[in-house]
C-alpha cells in the first residue's frame, strides 16, 4: 500500500467509527441536526478520498448515503428505523472495504457495492419507512438521467489530507455520481461512476432544485462564534507503532544502564579518594545523576505515547450490542464509563476479542428474552453496563448485566459430566464460576450462531494472561454476572517487589502486594492447610517455591496478597522493589512466570505473573480438579 493510500485509510477508518457512534445516537435522537450534519460531511470526506483513490464501490456507497443524508437534514425524507439501518449498513460496508485495504487488498481486489445495500439506501432516500420486498433480477435496466446536484461539499477538516478538494481537483466536471434525495438509481451501482454525457450534464445543472424555504440542513453561525468555537488545530502525527515499540526498548534499556550504573557508583563510594580523584568522583555523580534523571524522563516520554484511551476500543461495542440484541429478540442498553481511562496501545489492540466474546456470552446467555425479564419482575429492558478505571497500577475493566446470573450448581454438574473435573472439585461457589473458563466448557446444550460452542471464555482467560492481567467472575442468581479484568496499565515496565526463595530471584507485581508480614515457625493448621491471623483475619500460607515447583525451603517472611480470596505467599526474603523492563517469555511456557527482567546488579529475575497470584498461585484446572 502506498503511502497516499495508506493515509486515506487510516483516516477514513477513524471517520467511520464517529460514523457509527452518530449513527447509533440519531437512532435515539432522530431530530439532532449537528448528528445529522456530521454523518453527512463524514461520508462526504469519505467520498472524497476514495475517488482520488480509484474506490469505485466505495464512492458509490457514500454518495448514495450522503443523498440520503442530505435528505434527512433539509426534511425531504424521514429519520426513520429503515434509513437508520441503511446507514449502518452503508457504514458498515464502508468498514469492511477500508479493513481489506488495511490487510492488503488492492483497490480492484474490493468487492462492488452489492445490490441490496443499494435498495436499502434507496428506499431510504424515497422516504419508505419499511424496505421493499426483493424482486426477481430484471434482464436489464435502462440508465437513469441524473435529475439533482449533490449538495455542497463542506469545508474539509483541518486533521489530515483535504480529500474533497483533491478528488474535486483531480476528477473531471462531467464525471457524475448518483442523483440528489429523489432521484432512482440503477439496479447496478458501477453505472454511478460513469461519465455522463455533455446534455445529461447540462440537464442535471438546470434541473437542481431551488433551496427549501425554512431551514436548510445547516447551522449558520456568525463569523465572531464561529471563530470562538473553531478547534485548535491539531498538531499531531501518526507515527509507526514498531517505531514506538523500538524507541521505548531504547528508552527502557537506558534507565536499566542508568541504574546499573548508579549501583556501580555506590560500590565505588566505598573506597576513599583524595584530590583530583575526589573531585573526578564528585563529578561523575553527578553526570550520573543527572543521566539517570534523563533516562527516567525520555521513558515516561515515551511510554506516555504508547498510552490509549480504552474508549478507542470500547466505541466499537454499541452497533455489536445493538445487533445481537436485535437477532435474539432482546431488549438491550449498554452503558460505557470511563472511556477515558489510559492502558498501553498493546492492551487496547489484544481486548477487542475477549470483550467481544464476553459481551455474546452476556447477550445469549446472561440477559433474558424482555417476556421473562417481565414474568421474573424485572423491567424488559436489560441493562450492561461496561466500565473502566485506574486502580494504583492497574486498569479495571468491569463488564456486568443485570441477568440471570449462574448457578454454581449447575455449573460444577456440567464440569463434572464433561470429564472436566473430578466429583470434589471446585467446592466453592467462587471456584464454581470461575469454570467457566476451561477449555470445552458450556452450559448451552444446542450451539447457536452467538455461543455454545464451548470456545471463547478460555480464550478471554488466555488473552488476559498473555497480557500479564488476571480476570475473575462473581455472579449472583437472578441478579446478574459481573467479570472483572485487572491489567497492567503499562506492559513493558512493571513495578514489582523483588523476592528469593530456593535460590532463584523472583519479581511480583506491586499490583496486588499488600504489605509484608514475619510469619512464625509454626502456624495453626486448618484442614491440613497452614493458617495464620492476618489483622483479626485468618488467611492460607502457600509456599512461593512450593507453588512454583522448586526446592523445599525456609520461607519465613510472607507477602500478603490482595486476590479475591486473600492469602499470604511465603518467601525467604524481600530484595526491595524496582521499576523492571520486562521481556515476555516466548520460547518456553513455565506455570507461574510471564516473563523476564534484569535487576540493577544485572541479575536475572523471573516475573511471577498476575493471574497466578490472583488466582491463589494455583492455575484454573489445578484449582479445578
Amino acid at each position: 500500500m502506498d503511502d497516499m493510500l495508506k493515509d486515506f485509510v487510516v483516516e477514513a477508518m477513524d471517520l467511520a467509527v464517529n460514523v457509527e457512534e452518530h449513527l447509533l445516537r440519531l437512532e435515539r435522537d432522530p431530530e439532532n441536526k449537528e448528528t445529522l450534519n456530521a454523518v453527512f460531511r463524514s461520508f462526504h470526506t469519505i467520498k472524497g478520498g476514495a475517488g482520488f483513490m480509484g474506490l469505485p464501490a466505495l464512492v458509490a456507497a457514500c454518495h448514495l448515503t450522503e443523498n440520503l443524508f442530505d435528505a434527512l437534514r433539509t426534511g425531504a425524507a424521514p429519520v426513520t428505523p429503515l434509513s437508520i439501518e441503511a446507514a449502518l449498513q452503508a457504514s458498515g460496508f464502508v468498514a469492511d472495504q477500508l479493513n481489506d485495504l488495511n490487510n492488503g487488498a488492492t483497490p480492484e481486489q474490493l468487492a462492488p457495492m452489492p445490490q441490496d445495500l443499494e435498495r436499502i439506501l434507496t428506499d431510504a432516500i424515497e422516504g419508505k419507512t419499511q424496505a421493499a420486498p426483493v424482486a426477481a433480477p430484471a434482464p436489464a435496466a435502462a440508465p437513469v438521467a441524473e435529475v439533482a446536484a449533490p449538495a455542497a461539499a463542506p469545508a474539509a477538516g483541518e486533521d489530515g489530507l483535504d480529500w474533497p478538494a483533491m478528488y474535486n481537483a483531480v476528477v473531471p466536471a462531467g464525471f457524475a455520481i448518483a442523483a440528489g434525495p429523489a432521484t432512482a438509481v440503477s439496479d447496478n451501482a458501477a453505472a454511478a461512476v460513469q461519465p455522463v454525457s455533455a446534455p445529461a450534464a447540462q440537464a442535471e445543472t438546470v434541473a437542481a432544485p431551488a433551496a427549501k424555504a425554512g431551514w436548510d440542513g445547516v447551522d449558520r453561525r456568525s463569523d465572531a462564534k464561529a471563530a470562538a468555537a473553531a478547534p485548535a488545530k491539531d498538531e499531531s502525527i501518526r507515527i509507526d507503532a514498531v517505531k514506538l515499540d523500538a524507541l521505548l526498548e531504547v528508552a527502557g534499556e537506558s534507565v536499566q544502564a542508568a541504574n546499573q550504573a548508579a549501583v556501580l557508583l555506590e560500590r565505588l563510594a566505598q573506597f576513599k579518594f583524595e584530590g583530583q580523584a575526589a573531585t573526578l568522583m564528585a563529578t561523575l555523580t553527578e553526570t550520573l545523576e543527572r543521566a539517570s534523571r534523563y533516562s527516567a524522563e525520555l521513558q515516561r516520554a515515551t511510554l506516555a505515547t504508547r498510552m490509549q484511551p480504552v474508549g478507542r476500543l470500547f466505541q466499537k461495542f454499541p452497533r455489536l450490542v445493538r445487533e445481537l440484541a436485535k437477532d435474539l429478540g432482546k431488549d438491550v442498553e449498554l452503558t460505557i464509563e470511563g472511556a477515558e481511562t489510559e492502558v498501553d496501545r498493546v492492551v487496547v489492540d489484544s481486548l477487542y476479542d475477549p470483550l467481544v466474546h464476553m459481551l455474546r456470552n452476556a447477550l445469549d446467555h446472561g440477559v433474558e428474552s424482555p417476556q421473562e425479564r417481565v414474568a421474573g419482575g424485572k423491567p424488559a429492558k436489560a441493562f450492561i453496563l461496561l466500565k473502566a478505571w485506574q486502580e494504583a497500577n492497574s486498569v479495571m475493566i468491569v463488564l456486568q448485566d443485570d441477568g440471570k446470573g449462574m448457578d454454581p450448581i449447575k455449573l460444577r454438574r456440567k464440569a463434572i459430566d464433561k470429564g472436566l473435573i473430578g466429583e470434589n472439585g471446585a467446592q466453592t461457589d467462587e471456584d464454581a464460576y470461575q469454570l467457566v473458563f476451561l477449555p470445552g466448557f458450556s452450559t448451552k446444550e444446542v450451539a447457536s450462531s452467538v455461543s455454545g460452542r464451548g470456545v471463547g471464555m478460555d480464550v478471554v482467560k488466555t488473552a488476559v494472561e498473555k497480557n500479564r492481567g488476571a480476570i475473575r467472575i462473581d455472579s449472583s442468581l437472578g441478579h446478574g454476572t459481573k467479570f472483572a479484568i485487572r491489567l497492567p496499565i503499562e506492559l513493558s515496565i512493571v513495578p514489582t517487589m523483588l523476592v528469593s526463595t530456593s535460590g532463584a530471584s523472583l519479581a511480583l507485581p506491586m499490583a496486588v502486594v499488600e504489605r509484608v508480614v514475619e510469619l512464625p515457625e509454626t502456624f495453626s493448621m486448618v484442614g491440613g492447610a497452614p493458617v495464620l491471623k492476618d489483622q483479626g483475619r485468618p488467611l492460607p500460607v502457600r509456599s512461593l517455591a512450593g507453588s512454583l515447583g522448586y526446592e523445599e525451603a525456609v520461607e519465613r517472611v510472607g507477602i500478603v496478597i490482595n486476590a479475591p480470596q486473600p492469602y499470604i505467599l511465603a518467601v525467604e526474603a524481600v530484595d526491595g522493589t524496582a521499576d523492571l523492563v520486562i521481556k515476555p517469555m516466548t520460547a518456553l511456557t513455565v506455570e507461574g512466570i510471564t516473563g523476564t527482567a534484569r535487576s540493577a546488579e544485572g541479575e536475572l529475575v523471573l516475573v511471577v505473573g498476575l493471574s497466578f497470584l490472583m488466582d491463589g498461585c494455583r492455575s484454573t484446572v489445578r484449582m479445578a480438579a
